[in-house]
């Protein structure tokens, strides 16, 4: 039995479902807003920001609110019983709730009780933290719990909320950009914040988005800076390689955050592993860079994208800005491909790719 996404759900600032921001990407929408004063941050910044009063819930925080609406609308979809001893859980995020540091338990472990609890679940929520691969870590992750039995579903959940820590900290790094970003491109400056929340369950069957495989390499470069040769992401795509060849793919959807070193590192990475002439798309000029959500937020999209026939374009790129010849996708262009490959990096020297399929592809 291949393991395969049997339900899916999103939320962000375009839309409430998964087709809402679909076709919001295919508009060319951005939920990047310019925001003075946010947070009480003295700079202004770029960012694209959810409804607080609207989607806090009673009894729970605004992060807590979201993880456990889009856990619902994604149970829902794939029919599941969330109480089942034999779904586990697992949630991806960077920060949670740590905008209430010091008013009450806002540890990780503390928001997966919340979760599971939620549900009546009677497991331990997995909680994977592992800077901006975490998304990605946490598909790669359930696919595993699945592959070591015990479990017929796994639900993903990845979800983000933004605040004065985490702003005032990439602005001490210089890595916010005060306009819209522009990944991969020539001008580009800097990144732009995001919130949202993803989830996707993984189940066993024949039919669907098929989870091919994935792999987690940490070239352990610098705390905050990407490995000038791609060596981690380079090793991630040549571990997903083993099952397909480039002329196989859709496309790569990268992290693209509109860094200078980051989209650089990235397409050297794509260079050698030989997937020079595979169309790139980054969707961090719709969304902003959402952490622990955008490994799950933009799979999901990318599935949509392949089903539909279509790669779709990078919001803010117009001229090629990095030293290898990558194939940005800057408009929307067809595609009668079935796989494409989630390709993600983070603080630390974290790389991660993992490996889509459709009827058969990358089997």
């Amino acid at each position: 039995m291949r393991i395969v996404c049997k339900g899916r759900s999103i939320l962000t600032p375009l839309g409430t479902t998964v087709q809402e921001n679909f076709d919001a990407v295919c508009r060319g929408d951005s939920a990047l807003r310019r925001y003075e004063g946010m947070f009480g941050v003295k700079e202004p910044f770029v960012a694209s920001l959810m409804d607080r009063k609207e989607w806090t819930r009673e009894g729970h925080t605004f992060f807590d609110s979201l993880v456990i609406e889009t856990a619902r609308r994604a149970v829902e979809d794939a029919g599941i019983d969330p109480a089942s001893p034999r779904t586990a859980f697992v949630l991806s995020t960077i920060k949670g709730n740590i905008e209430l540091i010091g008013k009450q338990d806002v540890t990780l472990a503390a928001s997966a009780r919340t979760l599971t609890g939620a549900f009546g679940n009677p497991n331990p929520a997995l909680v994977v933290s592992n800077a901006c691969i975490s998304g990605l870590a946490a598909l790669l992750q359930g696919h595993r719990i699945l592959c070591g039995g015990g479990f017929d579903h796994v639900v993903v959940v990845g979800c983000e909320v933004q605040s004065r820590f985490i702003v005032t900290g990439f602005q001490s790094l210089k890595a916010l950009s005060e306009a819209p970003c522009k990944p991969f491109d020539v001008h580009r400056d800097g990144l732009n914040l995001g919130e949202a929340a993803a989830a996707v369950v993984l189940g066993f069957g024949e039919d669907g988005w098929e989870l091919v495989d994935g792999a987690v390499r940490n070239d352990a470069n610098h705390i905050s800076g990407p490995s000038r040769t791609g060596e981690g992401s380079y090793k991630a795509l040549r571990y997903v390689l083993r099952h397909i060849s480039a002329g196989e793919l859709a496309f790569v959807n990268v992290h693209g955050t509109s860094t200078l070193y980051n989209d650089e590192m990235e397409s050297i990475a794509i260079d050698r592993a030989g997937l020079i002439g595979v169309p790139v798309n980054a969707l961090k000029g719709v969304f902003g860079h959402t952490m622990g959500a955008a490994g799950i937020l933009e799979s999901i999209l990318s599935m949509e994208a392949v089903d539909a026939g279509l790669v779709l374009p990078t919001r803010g790129f117009s001229e090629l800005g990095v030293s290898r010849p990558v194939l940005v996708s800057a408009e929307t262009r067809k595609t009668d491909k079935k796989a494409f490959i989630k390709l993600l990096s983070g603080f630390g020297g974290v790389n991660g790719a993992l490996l889509f399929g459709k009827g058969g592809a990358g089997c």
